[in-house]
């Protein structure tokens, strides 16, 4: 049965962190990541420490290499604070 995770991303940081839990979790190395997405390990580990440099095209194609969902969508309200302040 598959676990639905949803993650809000805000920094690109963020979605260093998800795609290197993502891969790990599948137990795939960057080395596969790499062999998927036509690039070389070194590339892998670099844009991973560094995913302010990967492009919308690599990171469509590295969504589907490790099968997930891009989604876009409106940001939630923040929640109002209802503590007053004096």
């Amino acid at each position: 049965m598959a676990i639905n995770i949803s993650h809000p991303l805000l920094t690109t940081s963020q979605l260093g962190q998800l795609l290197v839990s993502t891969r790990k979790r599948k137990k795939l190395t960057q080395a596969e990541v790499a062999t998927r997405l036509g690039l070389s390990q070194n590339r892998i580990s670099h844009l991973e420490h560094n995913p302010d440099e990967i492009s919308a095209k690599q990171l469509f194609t590295w969504c589907a290499a490790l099968e997930l969902d891009l989604r876009l969508g409106d940001r939630a309200p923040a929640p109002l604070n209802t503590a007053l302040e004096w």
